[in-house]
C-alpha cells in the first residue's frame, strides 16, 4: 500500500491530478484505491462520479456534528475519534468496485478541523491496510496536513501555477511536513495546465525538488467537470490524462 498526497493553491489542478491518477491506476489494475478528500471544497466526488448524499453516505464532518453537537455523544472519556470509528465505516465510506471514498467535508459549526481531523486519522490508520493506494486530495491551506492525518507517505505532489505564491506553497508545505515529522520518500513539483515551460528550470533552482512535468490544457477535461462528468471517462487519448501518465511514470508508477 502507498499513499501519495496531492497539494497545491486553489485552482492549480491538484484535483484534477488525483482524480488522473486514480484512472491511471485503475487501467493498470492496480486496485482496489482509497480515495480521499480533505478539500472542504469536496471536488474529488464530482471529479471521479461520486456523491456521498445520492450513495446514502456522509462526510466525516456531518458525522461528528450528527454525533457530538446535534446528537448525545460526548468527548469526555474515550477518545472522540474511537467512538466515530465504526461510524465513519458505516456511513462515511462509499464503497465501489475499483476504487472507496471518504471526504472529510466542509465545516458547517464555529471551531477548527481538529475533531474531524483526529477521526479521518484514525479511521485512515485502520483502512489502508487493504489499499493498493491510498490518494488524498488535500486543500491549499495546509491546514489539515498542519495536523497529520497521516504520519507517513510515500509521495507528495504540489501541483504549481505561475505565481510567486505558489513557490512560497511549496517552501510552506516542505517546512510544515518536516516541522510535524511527517515521513516521505519524495516531494514532487507538477505544473499545472497555466504553467508555462520558460519557468521549468525555475523549479529546481528555488525549490530543490524534482520537476515532473506539466499537465497539459485539454478542453474535453474542462468540458467534462463543467458537465458534471467523470474525469475516470475522459478518452485514453486526453492530453491531461497522458500527461499524467507521463508524470506519474517519471515518479516511478
Amino acid at each position: 500500500m502507498k499513499i501519495l498526497v496531492s497539494i497545491g493553491r486553489g485552482g492549480s489542478g491538484k484535483t484534477s491530478f488525483v482524480a488522473l491518477m486514480a484512472k491511471y491506476f485503475i487501467e493498470k489494475g492496480k486496485v482496489p484505491l482509497l480515495l480521499v478528500d480533505i478539500d472542504p471544497d469536496q471536488s474529488l466526488g464530482e471529479a471521479v462520479g461520486v456523491s456521498l448524499e445520492e450513495a446514502g453516505k456522509k462526510s466525516i464532518s456531518e458525522l461528528v456534528i450528527e454525533t457530538f453537537i446535534e446528537g448525545t455523544g460526548t468527548t469526555i472519556g474515550i477518545p472522540p475519534s474511537e467512538r466515530i470509528e465504526s461510524k465513519i465505516w458505516e456511513q462515511g465510506l462509499y464503497e465501489g468496485e475499483d476504487f472507496d471514498f471518504m471526504a472529510i467535508g466542509p465545516k458547517w459549526v464555529e471551531g477548527c478541523y481538529c475533531l474531524p481531523d483526529a477521526s479521518l486519522k484514525r479511521a485512515l490508520e485502520r483502512l489502508t491496510k487493504v489499499y493498493s493506494y491510498v490518494l488524498i486530495d488535500s486543500p491549499a491551506g495546509l491546514e489539515h496536513l498542519n495536523r497529520k492525518i497521516t504520519s507517513q507517505v510515500d509521495d507528495l505532489f504540489d501541483i504549481i501555477d505561475p505565481s510567486k505564491k505558489a513557490f512560497e506553497h511549496i517552501k510552506r508545505a516542505r517546512r510544515i511536513v518536516e516541522e510535524v515529522q511527517i515521513e516521505y520518500k519524495d516531494f514532487f513539483v507538477v505544473g499545472g495546465y497555466r504553467f508555462p515551460e520558460s519557468l521549468e528550470p525555475m523549479v529546481h533552482e528555488k525549490t530543490g525538488l524534482k520537476y515532473l512535468g506539466k499537465i497539459p490544457y485539454d478542453k474535453t477535461l474542462e468540458e467534462y467537470f463543467f458537465s458534471g462528468r467523470p474525469l475516470l471517462e475522459l478518452p485514453h487519448s486526453s492530453p491531461a490524462y497522458q500527461g499524467v501518465k507521463l508524470i506519474l511514470e517519471k515518479a516511478g508508477y
